[in-house]
């Protein structure tokens, strides 16, 4: 990358952490997990409320580091509206991107393709991706809940 870009980059991480997005409490929520990064210490809280299959509002609070902020921030802002499946393969996409794989350009990420930097810092990946993984683990565990009372009340 550029000197241009990873300023671009890292002012778009700082302004995120600095002004975290989706901070408002939820009174009702269908989603809601918490997630921690032991080897640096981010612990993060997240609360959907859907609206059919789409994501109606978003809960985020985030203690930690400025990657993983930033990350949550980036994720309150851009799953808003998205359905759980567009959500899952946005997360898809940001595991492959900090992998450093070729990612398909049929959704934009936005503010997210700052995290793309965060691949030069393999310790730091996880940061990156807690937000992601916590909120994942979430919707799968509901998916998980809905398969089992179906197949119960068949």
């Amino acid at each position: 990358m550029s000197e241009p870009l990873d300023d671009l980059y890292r002012d778009i991480l700082m302004e995120h952490y600095r002004f975290p997005r989706g901070r408002k409490k939820l009174d009702h929520f269908h989603i809601h997990n918490e997630g921690q990064n032991p080897a640096c210490g981010d612990e993060i809280e997240i609360s959907v409320e859907l609206e059919g299959e789409k994501v109606k509002d978003i809960y985020v609070s985030c203690m930690g580091c400025a990657i993983s902020v930033a990350s949550g921030s980036m994720l309150a802002e851009i799953i808003k509206g998205k359905s759980l499946d567009e959500v899952k393969k946005i997360a898809n996409m940001i595991k492959s991107m900090l992998k450093g794989e070729e990612i398909s350009k049929e959704i934009d990420l936005g503010d997210l393709e700052a995290l793309r930097g965060v691949r030069k810092f393999p310790v730091r990946i996880k940061c990156a991706l807690l937000s992601w993984t916590t909120l994942i683990d979430a919707v799968m565990a509901k998916e998980a809940r809905q398969k089992t009372s179906a197949s119960s009340t068949e």
